[in-house]
């Protein structure tokens, strides 16, 4: 399956199975992330060289102005993207098959995970992979170890406390804190 074809059929929340060739698409360009995150992770690399491994990881060049602090942890880069002057702290991990995009100026603390995956309910079906999208705003802070779960929208100018488990949309400047993460004010 042509890579094209397997982000369209992802990112429309098909679910992904076991076995499928969809599945085992996915599983090659998962090896292929794991291996340019390994690499990435050993020794040190100036800003340019971040930049060129998370071009890659991605399937597409980041803007001059992205900035990461490795280490870095992701499964499955082709369909993230960021926008500009994003800035992802270290030891975070992005479970990127059902697609993640970041905003202009979003800021990631350390340890945040972001998931696009969740498994059925049914122990029968609990290989079955269900995708869902999570889309972050336009200036968005991450506290540290922040984890947004799949399908979750972050609007412009939130702030997600540190470890909070966001698992519904937050509003658009708000501060949202907690597990599960609630709306504890407004910003003006």
């Amino acid at each position: 399956m042509e890579l094209s074809h397997l982000l369209e059929f992802m990112h429309a929340g098909n679910d992904l199975v076991y076995g499928t060739d969809p599945y085992e698409t996915m599983v090659q360009y998962s090896q292929e992330a794991q291996r340019l995150t390994a690499e990435l992770n050993t020794g040190f690399h100036n800003p340019e060289e971040i930049r060129a491994y998370i071009s890659r990881i991605f399937g597409a060049k980041v803007p001059d102005t992205f900035r990461m602090f490795p280490p870095f942890y992701c499964d499955f880069g082709r369909g993230i993207t960021v926008g500009e002057n994003c800035f992802i702290n270290s030891a975070c991990c992005f479970q990127g098959q059902g697609g993640i995009t970041l905003g202009n100026n979003v800021l990631i603390g350390h340890q945040a995970i972001i998931t696009t995956i969740n498994h059925d309910m049914d122990p029968t079906k609990r290989g079955i992979h269900h995708l869902k999208a999570v889309h972050i705003g336009n200036d968005v802070w991450f506290g540290a170890r922040v984890t947004v779960c799949p399908g979750v929208t972050i609007g412009d100018g939130a702030i997600l406390a540190a470890g909070a488990v966001v698992t519904k949309d937050v509003p658009p400047k708000t501060i949202v804190a907690g597990v599960p993460a609630k709306v504890i004010r407004q910003i003006p």
